[in-house]
């Protein structure tokens, strides 16, 4: 494996980030983080609730704190990013020079599909198919600059953590 240290998660909600890194934690035998699940348990509440009571700076803040603090540790972990983690440019450059990155890219019809689906994504729970559309084309153009970009359409979970392992 390389010598950079954590092996980081990227993409849109509903792209697989959380199952695809505890499947390839254990399979490497490394921890795994999820952002989101850190900002849960830290604030005692869940994101669409902190998004509701605080806003979305004020999680981007804490989102930014926790995730620069796991990226910063000394042990080799996997590390699921929030869908908007990466759009910050700190969380962004630490990434791109330290650690290895893996966009899960889906195509957007899955993608609304399961954002449609979930009430756990307080960003996309009021938009159109259109509004999501353009936030997927936007949100890509800033993933892309990731070190991997992992197909995930018509994939098992298996056999997309399989690939990711073959990459390192």
């Amino acid at each position: 494996m390389e010598s950079k240290k954590n092996i980081v998660f990227l993409g849109m909600m509903g792209s697989g980030k959380t199952s695809i890194g505890k499947l390839t934690s254990k399979k490497l035998k490394l921890d795994f983080y999820d952002i989101d699940e850190l900002i849960e348990i830290k604030l005692k509440k869940k994101i669409s609730e902190i998004f509701t009571l605080k806003g979305e700076k004020f999680f981007r803040n804490i989102e930014e704190k926790i995730t620069l603090k796991i990226l910063k540790q000394k042990q080799k972990v996997v590390i699921s990013l929030g869908g908007g983690a990466f759009l910050n440019k700190n969380i962004q450059k630490e990434i791109l020079n330290n650690h290895i990155s893996f966009w899960l890219y889906c195509d957007d019809k899955t993608l609304i599909q399961r954002i449609k689906n979930s009430h756990k994504r307080p960003i996309a729970s009021n938009l159109t198919n259109h509004e999501l559309t353009n936030l997927i084309k936007k949100r890509s153009n800033i993933y892309s600059k990731a070190l991997y970009k992992i197909d995930c359409n018509k994939q098992t979970k298996i056999k997309i953590a399989n690939k990711i392992i073959n990459y390192l």
